[in-house]
């Protein structure tokens, strides 16, 4: 590995950290291997390793290090930042979280969620659907103003 430059050197240990990092974290392997051996380890510190990839990642990342370079100090640098690479390329390969807006009261109600206000959003008029916003309401423009030239920018002309 010698005859390839240390930039390539490190590109492919960054996408190697990635790679068996998520294997082990995220997937369930050939035949299930890594879905069984998750199994057998359990709630033990080895099972609950495999659980974070973000934890699991630095692990992953120290033996990678050791491919990358041959000086000690040098590996303690690569090996935390093959760690943060493999942790960025997991962020920004990773599923999305969509949230949305909860249902208004009486709209597909449910027992667990909360349906009065709390002391805090009756205070700070929190909770509300809209809450009305008139400096940020663009004035209305006649037909006129408009013909002269008139934007609705208002005193942000």
């Amino acid at each position: 590995m010698d005859s390839i430059g240390l930039l390539t050197r490190l590109t492919l240990a960054v996408l190697a950290t990635w790679r068996i990092t998520h294997l082990l974290s995220s997937e369930d392997g050939p035949g299930d291997a890594i879905f069984h051996l998750r199994a057998k380890l359990g709630s033990s510190f080895a099972g609950k390793l495999m659980d974070c990839f973000y934890c699991l990642s630095l692990w992953v990342a120290a033996g990678a290090a050791i491919a990358v370079t041959q000086h000690l100090v040098d590996r303690a640098l690569v090996w935390l930042a093959l760690s943060g690479a493999a942790c960025l390329l997991e962020r920004a390969t990773g599923e999305r979280i969509v949230t949305r807006r909860l249902s208004e009261e009486g709209e597909n109600s449910h027992g667990m969620l909360r349906s009065e206000k709390s002391e805090f959003e009756e205070q700070s008029g929190a909770g509300r659907a809209e809450q009305a916003r008139p400096w940020l309401e663009a004035p209305a423009i006649s037909s006129g103003e408009r013909s002269r030239g008139a934007t609705s920018l208002g005193p942000w002309r």
